[in-house]
């Protein structure tokens, strides 16, 4: 069921190419316009970097969960689902992963192009991408909750970031600080191993959570 619910998903996505876009596209843009309104200095711009790179990249993250359950519940398939006899934490496991590998991992894919244009080094680089690879699929799974418990509402956009906002924070300050560690030449294994055990935690927590919201929303 998990593959079924995943692979469904996925191609649904990839008829909608609007959804696919806008986050990356903000994305983008955001990280790109940073530089044109400051101090274009590049000691400053490599500074600057982790945190825009990171609070973009949640933004973009934010900016995409409002869809992640809505069109199942408007059409009906969201019903449907609930009837099966699985365990729909797995269900939302499933949806949940196809909305990151079509919002977040194409961030996580031009987030090294743009650290170049902040001018950060390779070995900064290669700890945005480790962070944001581990970073990115933890903001989905927490969006997840915000997105279930939301997912009947309209126009509910505002009131998903700020439910998902606090919780996002904490991810948000160590991927910025494990590239900003690396950017200074010291290790950044601490942060990089608290992101793990916060990915771990949403893994084990935010299905569940996510799952008993959206029957609440689906009554």
């Amino acid at each position: 069921m998990f593959w079924v619910v995943l692979q469904r998903d996925l191609m649904i996505a990839m008829r909608r190419w609007s959804d696919i876009c806008n986050p990356v596209v903000f994305f983008v843009l955001v990280v790109a316009l940073f530089p044109l309104a400051l101090n274009p200095r590049p000691e400053f711009l490599r500074a600057l970097a982790p945190g825009v790179l990171w609070i973009a990249a949640l933004l973009a993250a934010l900016l995409s969960l409002n869809q992640l359950f809505r069109a199942d519940i408007e059409d009906g398939t969201m019903e449907q689902l609930l009837t099966l006899p699985y365990p729909l934490s797995l269900v939302i496991l499933a949806k949940t992963l196809a909305h990151w590998l079509v919002t977040g991992l194409p961030v996580v894919a031009v987030a090294p192009m743009l650290a170049i244009t902040y001018h950060l080094p390779a070995d900064a680089i290669g700890t945005l991408l480790l962070s944001l690879l581990v970073g990115t699929p933890t903001l989905s799974l927490l969006g997840s909750i915000g997105a279930a418990l939301t997912a009947g509402l309209r126009q509910s956009g505002v009131l998903l970031a700020l439910m998902v906002g606090p919780l996002m924070l904490p991810v948000l300050m160590l991927g910025a600080r494990a590239t900003d560690i690396a950017l200074s030449g010291d290790d950044p294994t601490g942060p990089l191993y608290l992101l793990g055990a916060l990915l771990a935690l949403a893994l084990s927590l935010a299905p569940p959570a996510a799952a008993m919201a959206i029957r609440i929303s689906a009554d």
